[in-house]
């Protein structure tokens, strides 16, 4: 069916191109915007549910759930004021949500959600993704400078230093990816994952410190529980978007959420086989490969996000950096290493595109 509406695009030609290319970027970005809105109600559920109270129930009350909330939240951003500091920047002001919501969406291109399902099919998926998931921090640092606020200044500095520090262990986490399954192609590494024995052929086996060290880096870079010291509430109020009110402000948190989502489904896609089935072919019915595989397990780690907020008491910012540097970024690089012996002796056989 898929193919079919493909070959109907393309028979405009040029302009039929281009929308099919919108069509496809649409059918990303929409799923995503809403699945924002149903993970900050999964998330005020989730955590009720763990501190034994009640999230929200009455607005759009369905089977005991206020379905309508997040909506309704949406509403009131958008029809807030959006108010700026007298003395801040007006241009960099308003760009900085901007920075801060668009690398969130555009990593979007390169990730894979079943066999041959996937916006951009490029061979450098992985150096894409690395380049898009760093430009985030500029919308923080940006938005802390422009708005001419010392708490917001403090908190876009304290965020920037987390959010580099956690990049660089995120990136040689990813660099031992490249070398069990060597491609820098998103698919291609979900591929290499590929074998009999389901689930036990997976990388989250052999790289299971880079799986730890990745995903826990991930929590990190997002600013999120028990790493959230940019919105350390008793030191700088809540951080670098301290000055941000209604739809500016609404940019900022749909970012948080978009990079949340996208780490768990990277991490389902780079470490836990993406697409493909826990369960040998042999199985019936259990045995296929799809996207529902990767859909349930990304919303594993999108609980595991919550689950650790509501677990763990917020780190100070020197044992945030301590853990980063001197215990993250040592491993990821021995484990490399380990990797790349792993793949020379025939532990980790790389398939060939």
């Amino acid at each position: 069916m898929i193919e079919a509406i493909r070959e109907f695009f393309l028979g405009f030609g040029a302009f039929g191109l281009l929308l099919w290319t919108l069509v496809k970027i649409l059918a990303i970005v929409l799923p995503v915007v809403l699945g924002v809105a149903m993970y900050v109600l999964f998330e005020r559920k989730v955590l009720g549910w763990m501190h034994v109270r009640h999230g929200p129930v009455y607005v759009g009350r369905i089977f005991g759930i206020g379905w309508i909330q997040p909506f309704a939240d949406v509403v009131k951003l958008l029809l807030k004021e959006v108010v700026r500091p007298t003395n801040a920047h007006g241009f960099l002001f308003y760009l900085a949500p901007i920075l801060a919501l668009a690398p969130a969406l555009a990593a979007w291109a390169v990730v894979p959600f079943d066999d041959g399902v996937v916006l951009a099919d490029i061979n450098a998926g992985l150096l894409y993704l690395l380049a898009m998931t760093s430009m985030g921090v500029y919308g923080i640092i940006l938005a802390g400078w422009a708005s001419n606020s010392k708490y917001a200044f403090l908190g876009a500095m304290r965020s920037a230093a987390q959010v580099v520090s956690y990049e660089i262990a995120m990136g040689f986490a990813l660099v031992g990816v490249l070398v069990a399954a060597g491609s820098l192609n998103l698919s291609t590494i979900v591929q290499a994952q590929d074998g009999p024995g389901g689930a036990l052929n997976w990388f989250w086996l052999p790289l299971l410190p880079l799986f730890l060290v990745y995903f826990i880096s991930g929590v990190a870079e997002t600013n999120r529980a028990p790493f959230d010291v940019a919105e350390g509430e008793s030191e700088i109020v809540a951080g670098f978007h301290v000055e941000y009110a209604g739809s500016a402000f609404a940019l900022f948190f749909l970012a948080e959420y978009a990079n949340m989502i996208l780490i768990a489904f990277l991490t389902a896609v780079l470490f836990m086989g993406g697409w493909l089935s826990p369960f040998p072919e042999s199985v019936p019915v259990l045995g296929a490969d799809g996207w529902w595989w990767l859909a349930a397990k990304a919303v594993f780690f999108m609980f595991t996000f919550l689950w650790l907020r509501a677990t763990f008491p917020r780190y100070r910012y020197d044992q945030i950096m301590r853990l980063g540097w001197k215990v993250f970024i040592p491993i990821t690089i021995v484990w490399i290493l380990v990797a790349a012996l792993l793949v020379h002796y025939g532990v980790l056989v790389q398939q060939q595109a």
